[in-house]
């Protein structure tokens, strides 16, 4: 009956304990809401007179300082270098694949004319060997006596 399965865990009587875990909710603490505070001190007011005449009255704000700028990390040259040898790659490769692609198409038509150069060719001698003109319609051998003596043809 507690024969193992492909798993290795058998099967049958064995029974596994689970444990259930049940969230616990959060308390959240409730506080008054925030009040607007005073400033200590009654700001001065100030007044401005433009050039048209007219006069501005208002608080006088000092301009917010930003914060000074974290001075950032030197960048090393090879670090710089390699970036644009990568950008550079980037760029070189389509110029790659048209070069190869203009390669491959210029091997085709050289192939192709090798062998329309080979059917014409073929052609024109067969119109040579089939042509009846200047020939009583066939070919015309004369045929001589040929004497070789010691190796030597006197023809």
């Amino acid at each position: 009956m507690n024969e193992p399965t492909p798993y290795g865990r058998p099967i049958g009587d064995e029974v596994t304990a689970v444990e259930i875990h049940h969230p616990t909710p959060l308390t959240v603490v409730h506080t008054a809401p925030l009040a607007p505070v005073q400033p200590g001190t009654v700001p001065t007011v100030a007044s401005v007179v433009l050039p048209d005449g007219r006069v501005v009255t208002g608080y006088a704000l000092e301009p917010t300082k930003p914060e000074p700028v974290a001075a950032k990390p030197a960048v090393s040259r090879a670090a710089v270098n390699i970036a644009l040898g990568g950008i550079g790659f980037g760029a070189v490769c389509g110029g790659l694949v048209l070069l190869t692609t203009f390669i491959a198409a210029l091997a085709a038509l050289i192939h192709q004319l090798i062998i329309l150069a080979a059917v014409i060719f073929g052609g024109w001698i067969a119109v040579q060997v089939f042509s009846a003109s200047g020939h009583g319609g066939g070919t015309t051998v004369n045929i001589r006596k040929a004497v070789i003596k010691r190796n030597h043809f006197h023809g």
